[in-house]
């Protein structure tokens, strides 16, 4: 069985603050040019999407270069919806296993489009480390793995953050840095089984530091 994981692209879709929105325009139509041309217009980490090393490391590997098969994955469910409003997910609560995905479960896929998903879970630069010594990539159901900005410094609005707010991606470093892909904004989590597999094909975009996936995970049944 299939199940999409994946939060649809159009003008609605919530960004990570600062980043372009995601738009969309007529470029051709039926009744001036007898069919239908759309100009899409969003950034490389828009909606459910991969990370790419070159995102934060500036030698790192872009997302063309990774052979297409990486993309598919035998991936682990990990139950993270214990945790609240910016808190963090420490190694602890992270299993061993032989999977090359760790899928982080919060529930905060429920909260968007709304300012709430804003203040999401974040893993713990030790966990991260954790995971990249381990060779697991890691997949979330939030708008990134590091405390997302709330300020209106960064694009937020002024309201203050609820729990601690780390300066810096220090997830994404110890990730990215070893060349561990990052699967941020996925949805549709619940009631999919511990083990199963996880295909998400990037957009080959060109020198690309992350792309928009389509996420379908595969189960037995």
């Amino acid at each position: 069985m299939t199940r999409d994981l994946s939060h649809p692209l159009g003008p609605s879709t919530q960004v990570y603050p600062g980043d372009p929105d995601v738009t969309l325009s007529p470029h051709a139509t039926h009744e001036t040019d007898g069919y239908r041309v759309t100009r899409l217009a969003l950034g490389t980490h828009s909606g459910t999407h991969v990370d790419a090393p070159s995102h934060t490391e500036p030698d790192g590997r872009t997302i063309e270069s990774f052979p297409v098969e990486t993309f598919a994955f035998d991936a682990r469910l990990v139950d993270c919806t214990d945790c609240g409003p910016r808190d963090p997910i420490e190694r602890s609560a992270l299993p061993e296993t032989d999977a090359d995905l760790l899928v982080l479960r919060t529930g905060w896929a429920d909260r968007w489009g709304t300012d709430a998903y804003r203040d999401h879970p974040y893993l713990a630069r030790e966990a991260a480390a954790w995971c990249a010594d381990r060779g697991h990539h890691v997949a979330v159901d939030t708008l990134s793995v590091d405390p997302t900005p709330t300020g209106s410094e960064s694009g937020g609005d002024d309201r203050p953050p609820t729990g601690e707010e780390p300066a810096g991606v220090p997830a994404h470093h110890e990730l990215l840095g070893a060349e561990r892909l990052i699967l941020e904004n996925l949805t549709n989590l619940a009631g999919l089984p511990q083990r199963f597999r996880l295909r998400a094909y990037p957009l080959p975009v060109s020198d690309g530091d992350g792309a928009p996936v389509r996420a379908v995970a595969e189960t037995d049944g």
